[in-house]
């Protein structure tokens, strides 16, 4: 039979219909091959097509905007919002704006066309994680941004214009409202309990283990209690802590590790599926916070969102959580 399962933070419900369910297998949505082949702005060589780089690492060379980096960072050419100019918060009758003003970069994550994060050695992917916290703790400086969200749009069902592996940051004059859900279910319960819901969870998961993928002393990947989609899997660290950008650089080495684990039980078990994921830390000028813990969202892409979906703002997830972690941890990585 359904269920019903409602997530303890948001207090959104969603349904579990495994009677729509499927295997793994037949997930599988059929792929071209990544070719290297015809134009591409990210490929080493083409740095004079892309806005002049933010920052970048440049093993044994200095000079800007060409050959020899291994993770680059450039403004987006099409940017979502513009860094230049006044917030201009104004209201028009009932209605209120202000305007676009933010910042959009992007992180070319390789030099390799070919390459995808999960491929990246634990080292190479620790220093991309290295480039989100250096972008956030610059950015965070300009008192105009709020909030700064650095997420992944892997394939074009996924969104990716480009299929050269690259992360997205955009920092925006207001907190998103899904963070602010997150937040406000979180307070509510800290409030209740004096103790954070996502220490509250880590900490049943870890005794339930039903739902979870990979834990290590400092980081667990799990299946959510009440998942949107089918193998949506949430990181997060085991330690509270509420701002991704203030860890101890050990600390990172260690996201590496268990997010390379991650992205590669699930390329495993799903044959490579396209996915987004997201990185949901606190707005940049807060304090410290005991109730809200930093995570990362990955969802691939396997189901569509509908009339239902739309209408009535509940989710149906044809694979139930602890089927989606059984299968992850029983694949061969």
């Amino acid at each position: 039979m359904p269920e019903l399962r409602k997530d303890p933070i948001t207090e959104r419900w969603v349904i579990i219909s495994s009677e729509r369910g499927k295997r793994p297998s037949d997930w599988t949505i059929e792929q071209k091959p990544r070719e290297r082949g015809g134009f591409c702005p990210f490929c080493p060589g083409n740095e004079d097509k892309t806005p002049p780089e933010v920052c970048a690492v440049r093993p044994g060379s200095e000079q800007k905007n060409a050959p020899g980096w291994k993770i680059r960072v450039v403004p987006n050419k099409f940017p979502a919002l513009q860094i230049e100019g006044e917030i201009n918060r104004r209201g028009e009758g009932l209605y209120d704006l202000m305007n676009g003003v933010g910042a959009h970069e992007v992180i070319i994550e390789t030099p390799n066309h070919l390459a995808e994060l999960s491929d990246l050695e634990v080292d190479h992917i620790y220093e991309t994680l290295l480039i989100f916290r250096e972008r956030i703790l610059d950015l965070k400086n300009d008192t105009r941004f709020k909030y700064i969200l650095i997420f992944k749009n892997h394939g074009a069902s996924a969104g990716a214009s480009l299929e050269h592996s690259h992360s997205q940051l955009i920092a925006t004059p207001i907190i998103p409202k899904r963070v602010l859900e997150e937040m406000q279910g979180a307070k509510k319960h800290f409030e209740f309990k004096e103790r954070c819901i996502y220490c509250d969870i880590i900490h049943q998961e870890i005794q339930m283990s039903k739902r979870m993928v990979v834990r290590t002393d400092e980081y667990v990947s799990l299946e959510p209690f009440a998942p949107r989609f089918p193998f949506e899997t949430w990181l997060l660290p085991v330690k509270h802590g509420s701002h991704f950008e203030a860890m101890e650089l050990r600390e990172y080495y260690s996201l590496a590790t268990v997010l390379k684990e991650t992205l590669s039980r699930l390329n495993r078990t799903l044959e490579n599926p396209h996915y987004n994921f997201m990185l949901h830390t606190s707005p940049v000028q807060e304090a410290s916070l005991l109730e809200y813990h930093w995570h990362l969202e990955i969802i691939p892409k396997l189901t569509k969102v509908a009339g239902f979906e739309w209408g009535s703002g509940f989710y149906i997830n044809p694979t139930p959580p602890e089927t989606a972690a059984q299968h992850l941890r029983e694949a061969q990585i």
